[in-house]
């Protein structure tokens, strides 16, 4: 690590020394990541009234590609898909999470982001920090049917979120049912078929008054 005030949770409660390092250094990165369930997200859970975290949002994910892969539009390979949805917010630990209709937080999103990626990445053994931060760049890149697919799923979970709070983030200030459109048209990108029920949401949505009127 560059800070050498830099503290891991495991550093507080350090690990047995007979254990294997590679093993303690993996236990480790393992007991960091529970970070991720103290990131909220913007989105309303559908079953109670409070804010998901990350870590429910990346499991929501897994399980949509699970039953939605049928949907996709080029062929893709469920357990790839899969490590990339749980890989993809992990940076969020270190990088917090940046909701997507917030007028300016976007601006030094990808520096947060890359930086929290070395940082995070780096505690794990130097082939798995490889592997585990190509699976990341891949997701972002959105290169593959895989990538593609993942991030179509990272935007209709808070769709559906937002459809059963009757708008929530929909209803930010400034933000119209054609700024929803444009941020979740990268569903279209991997399935034809989700984004055909996503315009459908949306619409619906609109002509209830859950997401104000297009510009």
């Amino acid at each position: 690590m560059d800070d050498p005030t830099f503290q891991t949770l495991a550093d507080e409660t350090p690990l047995p020394d007979t254990i294997p390092a590679r093993l303690r250094q993996q236990l480790a990165f393992v007991i960091e990541v529970d970070k991720l369930k103290t990131i909220l997200r913007q989105s309303p859970l559908a079953a109670v009234q409070r804010r998901e975290n990350d870590a429910e949002h990346s499991w929501h994910l897994a399980l949509m590609v699970v039953i939605l892969a049928e949907y996709a539009d080029e062929p893709i390979d469920i357990g790839h898909t899969l490590k990339l949805v749980l890989i993809h917010d992990l940076i969020e630990i270190y990088a917090g999470d940046t909701p997507i209709y917030h007028p300016t937080m976007g601006a030094d999103q990808a520096e947060r982001e890359v930086k929290a990626a070395e940082q995070l990445f780096g505690l794990l053994p130097a082939d798995q920090a490889t592997e585990i931060r190509a699976l990341w760049d891949e997701f972002e890149a959105r290169e593959t049917p895989e990538a593609r697919f993942a991030k179509a799923m990272d935007r209709l979970e808070p769709q559906l979120l937002n459809w059963m709070a009757r708008g929530g983030t929909w209803l930010s200030p400034g933000i119209t049912a054609d700024d929803v459109r444009a941020r979740k048209a990268v569903i279209g990108d991997a399935s034809k078929a989700l984004w055909d029920a996503s315009r459908e949401i949306i619409g619906e949505g609109e002509r209830r008054g859950w997401a104000r009127p297009g510009r």
